[in-house]
């Protein structure tokens, strides 16, 4: 009979395993169970974007100290294989002086936590971004910093190798044995931890075959237009309807914003979701007796998942509760404090 593990984790998306990979550092004993397997849900379509443009101090601290894991996961992991981090800059379009504001305050905060960001004008904006059509851009935000990883998969997957994991469906926390529980199951979180305000929000993403000329190197957001588009390392053209995930309405922003691209046809697509709740931040730490959770991301757990690990890791294990876990606490709902992120795409 197998020793009962210290730690069950219930996800095996980024987030879980990465959670897993800190108690294990810590010396836990960690089984890992997913009902469909490593990278099932969510992290497995993610495109593999990293951004400190955030309009909260504690998601740019949470992606700043992510940033620090990844900048050395190839000797961390033991990887066989370089994700390959691309700083190719994140621009945020404003079309209106009230959005234009935003992102000006956003970057006043970004700057006092050292993320160099700048507000740019709509000239600006066309000198980063020389396919960019500005007739209705304000301005914008801009970190070169910001960018994504060719191979995003690699570091998924090595998180997974790490472990043996379970791939069992699971039905009440309340039957696990382990001295500790940690549900960070995306949007599946919902269905064992029903007192959370948890929700599923849908996303697709649109893809071109591969392409030889490089037609656009910055990520490109314009949360007005409900548009981003990026061409990523191997050619391919990604674009996202951030409302109702229709390719029309990306055709419509190329038409208006990168009018150079409005003949590339997007034949591939993927539908994911986002685990989401009312203020679009997620919700860490304990929940029950003996059971926490990592959920809520909102579509930024790979960018937050290395910091997340160590916060969650530590809670378990009673070895400190980081300031971060008292403001993104279940709590926070019924009691008023809700602390909404204005930069989710």
């Amino acid at each position: 009979m197998s020793p009962r593990p210290d730690v069950i984790v219930v996800g095996a998306g980024i987030v879980g395993l990465s959670i897993a990979f800190h108690l294990k550092e810590r010396g836990a004993s960690v089984t890992v169970v997913d009902r469909a397997g490593v990278g099932a849900g969510a992290s497995g379509v993610q495109p593999g974007g990293v951004r400190q443009q955030w309009g909260t101090r504690t998601n740019c601290l949470l992606v700043q100290e992510s940033l620090r894991f990844y900048a050395d996961v190839v000797g961390r992991l033991q990887m066989r294989v370089d994700p390959g981090f691309r700083r190719c800059g994140y621009l945020f379009l404003a079309h209106s002086e009230r959005v234009l504001e935003r992102l000006r305050a956003n970057v006043t905060l970004q700057n006092s936590l050292g993320v160099p960001s700048r507000v740019v004008s709509a000239a600006g904006a066309t000198e980063l971004v020389p396919e960019l059509d500005a007739a209705s851009v304000m301005g914008g935000a801009w970190c070169d910093e910001d960018g994504y990883f060719d191979r995003p998969q690699a570091i998924l997957e090595t998180f997974g190798e790490l472990f043996d994991v379970e791939q069992r469906d699971v039905f009440d926390v309340d039957d696990l044995e382990a001295d500790a529980i940690v549900v960070a199951a995306g949007a599946d979180t919902a269905r064992l931890l029903p007192e959370l305000p948890l929700r599923a929000e849908s996303r697709t993403l649109f893809f071109s075959e591969p392409i030889g000329e490089r037609l656009l190197e910055p990520l490109l957001v314009s949360a007005e237009k409900g548009f981003a588009a990026k061409q990523l390392a191997d050619g391919r053209l990604l674009a996202s309807d951030l409302r109702e995930g229709l390719r029309a309405n990306v055709r419509l922003g190329f038409e208006e914003l990168l009018p150079r691209l409005v003949y590339v046809a997007l034949p591939a697509l993927v539908e994911g979701d986002y685990d989401v709740t009312p203020d679009h931040q997620p919700i860490l730490g304990q929940v029950r007796d003996r059971v926490w959770v990592a959920a809520g991301f909102s579509g930024r757990g790979f960018m937050q998942a290395p910091a997340v690990g160590r916060i969650v890791g530590d809670s378990v294990l009673g070895a400190g509760n980081d300031p971060i876990l008292g403001e993104f606490d279940a709590d926070r709902f019924a009691e008023g404090r809700l602390v909404p992120e204005p930069s989710v795409v």
